[in-house]
């Protein structure tokens, strides 16, 4: 994904979000916002090619060796992203109120979205440390792409 369909879902004369453009290509910071929108969730984002790749967790991010969580593919969100808080304005999308709940660097050890379907990558933050992966699930419904984030046990 690119930035185009960040672009199309904001008006940004009415939104304190970031503009999208397109960061570095060789980032490798990562954040998860908690997302007080509709309905409660916590938006984790790997920085990627420019971009911050990310998903949707509705019961928030594993912290449990073995925990597994939902996480739906949304759209690629501008680098600038990673240190948005603040409210989104009633009427716009995503309305609610944004904080950051955790955020560092990451080491990525493979990503294969298409094929495989699995990323997997060591955190580096304050609150999640460790190794993690993303799996590609069987459809969620709609268009939306489902996966599972889990907490993996340490390599030896």
């Amino acid at each position: 994904m690119a930035l185009e369909e960040y672009k199309k879902k904001r008006k940004f004369e009415r939104t304190p979000e970031p503009k999208a453009e397109k960061g570095r290509e060789d980032g490798s910071s990562f954040v998860v916002q908690k997302h007080n929108a509709q309905n409660l969730h916590y938006d984790f984002r790997l920085e990627r090619s420019g971009v911050l790749v990310s998903w949707a967790v509705p019961k928030g991010p594993p912290e449990k060796v073995g925990d597994k969580k939902l996480a739906i593919r949304v759209e690629d969100h501008p680098v600038s992203y990673k240190d948005f808080e603040g409210q989104i304005p009633e009427g716009e999308y995503g309305a609610g109120q944004v904080e950051i709940w955790d955020k560092g660097e990451y080491e990525t050890l493979k990503w294969d979205e298409k094929d495989d379907g699995v990323i997997e990558f060591v955190l580096k933050g304050n609150k999640l440390q460790g190794r993690y992966s993303l799996v590609k699930t069987k459809g969620y419904g709609g268009n939306k792409e489902s996966w599972l984030l889990i907490k993996n046990k340490p390599k030896d």
